[in-house]
């Protein structure tokens, strides 16, 4: 780790400054100043030759500022030699964008990974992609982590009562399933169009869910509406007050006072993206970077990711 050189972006230095504090190095000191025509400018303030840097940025809002951002510190790196450049991303801004769901639309996810491998990045870390073919659009290493974990021990550790997790949509039923397995409950699914994006219909629900506690689990939460939709069909249905678990609180908009609604017990999130301080008592927020720490001394010192995803070898009782 004596090579090993940590820096971050603007998005989220607390969780950097956690980061170093997991694995006991000093936080890099690198200069990020906007110049009166909004030009980004980046300058490392030490050494960096022939080592290890790791740069912490979630491409969080305002995404575009913190992309180019990004861009800037990478290229910054590369020509001050860096060994390697190693990008730290808990969220990875733009993964909706992973397919075409309509003519003439482009792939964003595709061109981030682009544009991170064009400029000089050699490895891609990150927690819980919104959708996993993501890794396929980078030409370098991507280790994908996973805050299952992470919310298992915590959702084992509140004694529920009847819990049944609920998938929001389809494309979370794998997940749901393995989180209802593991906490020995059963699961449901909720069957929703999109008339357009950031807005959802609850069409139907799979699953009986009456008399039980819901376990809502997400990989992210933007503006809230799905979520709320979601409690208020369950509650239509005789559900219990639902527990809203997710890896990323992106919160746009009003997200935090729609969460506040009175049939949502708990908002389980952890802190991939810095989290505003005016949230209510009901927010929960689990820290990922001992999970981040242990993947970079991997990296660094050789191992295997394997040995971080524990969900598939346990099973706890709800």
């Amino acid at each position: 780790m004596q090579k090993v050189k940590i820096f971050s972006g603007s998005s989220n230095r607390p969780l950097a400054e956690a980061l170093c504090r997991q694995l006991e190095l000093p936080l890099g000191d690198v200069a990020i100043s906007r110049q009166e025509s909004g030009e980004i400018h980046v300058s490392y303030r030490e050494a960096i030759r022939t080592c290890d840097v790791f740069i912490v940025q979630s491409l969080s809002h305002p995404v575009n500022e913190h992309l180019i951002e990004l861009l800037v510190m990478i290229d910054a790196a590369k020509r001050a030699s860096a060994k390697t450049i190693n990008i730290v991303m808990p969220y990875y801004g733009y993964a909706r964008q992973e397919r075409k769901s309509a003519p003439r639309e482009p792939i964003s996810a595709k061109l981030v990974a682009d544009v991170l491998t064009t400029v000089g990045a050699n490895r891609i870390i990150t927690v819980d992609l919104h959708a996993d073919p993501i890794q396929g659009f980078f030409d370098i290493p991507v280790d994908h982590l996973t805050a299952l974990d992470l919310i298992i021990d915590y959702l084992g550790s509140q004694s529920i009562h009847n819990p049944v997790v609920v998938s929001p949509d389809a494309g979370r039923a794998t997940t749901a399933e393995k989180l209802a397995g593991l906490l020995d409950c059963p699961f449901a699914i909720m069957i929703k169009n999109r008339p357009a994006h950031n807005q959802s219909e609850i069409t139907h629900i799979i699953g009986d869910v009456e008399g039980m506690t819901p376990i809502i689990i997400e990989d992210l939460i933007d503006t809230g509406s799905t979520i709320v939709n979601v409690v208020e069909a369950l509650k239509k249905k005789g559900a219990h007050d639902a527990f809203i678990c997710a890896t990323h609180g992106l919160f746009s908009d009003n997200a935090l006072k729609k969460l506040s609604h009175p049939n949502i017990r708990e908002v389980v999130i952890t802190d991939t993206i810095s989290i505003d301080d005016s949230r209510s008592g009901k927010f929960v927020v689990l820290p990922i970077s001992p999970l981040l720490g242990t993947a970079i001394k991997i990296i660094t010192e050789g191992g295997s990711i394997a040995t971080l995803f524990k969900s598939d070898s346990k099973k706890i009782s709800g």
